[in-house]
């Protein structure tokens, strides 16, 4: 995760961990119950995306296949590097160093906006989610994913290592933006108990992540692949379309429908 800051704070998992993190995002939605949601939420069919917090890019091969075009950003720059890598051979994919609060990306030149599980976590993100409007064009839609901290077993893991965290709070804070919430409950499945432990022991505490292997060696017993359900919320917004009031991104000067331009 990394949390809402006028800075980059480092993410205690992938930018430490980034192989265990890699096999995380492989064992991640089997189903492709996120991946349905979305859609539904805001199609990029023939599209120009950005993937905000996009990590080394795991997911940016998979907008690609559908999208007119698919601008990663990424603080860490190891990170972004390695993003750029991983999509060298994908004409229609770019990659750019930058942050939430202050998008490399021109005015009113995407149509959508996606982050998963990355800086939009409730109240403090507003700086991130205006630059989301701002290169946003009208209709466009930001869609944002966060784990359902409310879901058991993944979610009492988490509300144990962060007691400050508030679900309700944060879906009220999202609700007031005028953000739109679906639920969904995915499953993440792994070749072996060793995978699961070793993406566990990346995501919490020591404290936690012994019970949290404990608790998934009795639902998973024996050697073979292991089981986790865990839930996530998918938020979305869209930019209105039609009258725009003054001081709207979109009725910012030089605002046009290009694909994103790299600075």
């Amino acid at each position: 995760m990394r949390w809402f800051s006028q800075d980059v704070l480092p993410s205690p998992n992938i930018w430490y961990h980034q192989r265990d993190y890699e096999v995380e995002n492989r064992a991640q939605d089997v189903d492709g119950e996120i991946w349905r949601v979305l859609r539904g939420a805001g199609d990029w069919t023939g599209r120009d995306v950005l993937d905000l917090g996009c990590g080394d890019g795991f997911h940016l091969p998979r907008f690609a296949r559908d999208a007119r075009s698919v601008l990663g950003v990424e603080p860490h720059p190891p990170l972004a590097r390695d993003a750029a890598r991983r999509v060298r051979d994908l004409a229609n994919v770019r990659v750019r160093k930058g942050r939430a609060q202050r998008l490399p990306v021109d005015d009113a030149s995407v149509d959508v906006v996606h982050a998963r599980t990355a800086y939009f976590f409730g109240p403090g993100c507003e700086p991130g989610l205006r630059e989301a409007d701002r290169v946003l064009r009208p209709g466009g839609t930001i869609l944002i994913v966060d784990l359902d901290v409310t879901s058991e077993p993944y979610g009492g893991w988490m509300r144990a290592d962060l007691p400050d965290y508030d679900p309700p709070a944060v879906e009220r804070f999202f609700a007031a933006q005028g953000f739109g919430c679906r639920r969904v409950t995915t499953r993440w499945q792994f070749a072996d108990p060793a995978a699961a432990e070793s993406v566990l022991k990346i995501e919490f505490s020591a404290r936690v992540a012994q019970r949290a292997i404990a608790e998934v060696r009795r639902m998973n017993p024996g050697a073979g692949q292991v089981t986790v359900p865990v839930g996530y919320r998918v938020h979305s917004r869209v930019k209105p379309t039609g009258l725009v009031l003054p001081g709207h991104s979109a009725a910012s000067p030089g605002s046009s429908s290009a694909s994103p331009r790299i600075e």
